[in-house]
């Protein structure tokens, strides 16, 4: 039997509501994810079933629900905090990068810290520099954290759920420009996606191209236009970056010669080059050209929605990028 079509918001909120049901000890807190259903409206519904003691608004200080949030958690339950942007997680630096990341092993292990954090990231038609940033690599940067980036709405579904059951922190990045993009989800309340285990989204033997969050249906469009010419790109989508599959990717790259990294954060120290570096290590002998990388440009997102989609690498700039590549 096919799983039934659901929207990445929609699947976000049913994750959130089979694990409340499951666990009581689970429990969300953010500015107006109560009544309001969250900015975005993907709480939408839950304050009518599990109330104000389960879903709780709080006021427009990152500082104090990050906080919060692990103060809750050091003591036993498992909360599931929600910043409206992910932009405002620097807000909260020192409760994420230090606290959330930091306190397990400051406390020998004797504590842990079971949370999420809901980060809506990328870009979403206009709503400028400080409010569609693509900022996962940070979470790559402080040990401790663990950074999930779903492409798809079963995959949102999946992993909120595994990272709700992790007993360590997770920075769970939603993307607000795919909350209406649909796909089949499965309704099995104990449907997981595993943390680690990459997705192949397409098989293909010239280029391996490894995509992350809005970047992947972009990847898989220019894959379908170049397979016109045949010209066959794997598409990789990692899920998580930390942790993270190189096993999947390097098995990949060691299969086509050649690799293109692509990610909507900017170009420079950006998850891409991670990612190539250690591609670079394991599989040199292997590589054919040199690993590339495609992100956005070294610039402010711009306010106007026409301006800020030159800004992200395109569909048909990966496309270039991959034929270029595939030449050399």
């Amino acid at each position: 039997m096919s799983a039934p079509t659901l929207g990445y918001a929609r699947a976000i909120n049913q994750a959130l509501a089979e694990e409340m049901r499951r666990e009581q000890r689970v429990w969300m807190l953010g500015q107006d994810v109560g009544r309001m259903g969250g900015v975005f409206g993907v709480t939408r519904g839950l304050f009518d079933e599990f109330g104000p003691g389960r879903v709780r608004d709080t006021s427009l200080n990152e500082t104090f629900i990050v906080g919060a949030a692990v103060g809750a958690a050091l003591t036993g339950t498992i909360p599931i905090a929600e910043l409206q942007f992910a932009d405002f997680m620097m807000i909260a630096g020192d409760e994420v990068f230090h606290k959330m990341a930091k306190w397990r092993y400051m406390h020998g292990a004797k504590l842990s810290v079971p949370m999420v954090l809901r980060l809506p990231t990328g870009v979403l038609g206009g709503v400028g520099a400080e409010h569609s940033q693509s900022l996962e690599a940070l979470g790559m940067h402080f040990p401790g954290l663990k950074v999930a980036l779903p492409a798809t709405p079963a995959d949102a579904k999946g992993l909120l759920k595994t990272a709700i059951r992790d007993p360590d922190p997770v920075l769970f990045f939603e993307h607000k420009g795919m909350y209406r993009v649909k796909g089949p989800v499965p309704e099995d309340p104990e449907f997981l996606v595993p943390f680690g285990e990459a997705a192949l989204r397409r098989e293909g033997g010239d280029l391996t191209v490894v995509a992350t969050g809005l970047m992947v249906p972009r990847a898989l469009e220019a894959a379908k236009r170049l397979a016109g010419e045949g010209v066959e790109l794997e598409v990789i989508d990692p899920r998580t970056l930390v942790p993270l599959d190189m096993e999947t990717i390097v098995a990949s790259v060691e299969k086509t010669g050649r690799a293109l990294v692509v990610h909507e954060a900017v170009r420079t120290a950006g998850a891409g080059a991670e990612i190539a570096a250690r591609i670079q290590e394991a599989a040199f002998f292997s590589l054919d050209a040199p690993v590339w990388r495609l992100g956005a440009l070294d610039t402010s997102i711009p306010q106007s929605p026409d301006l800020e989609q030159l800004v992200i690498p395109s569909a048909a700039e990966i496309e270039a990028a991959a034929r270029e590549l595939v030449a050399l």
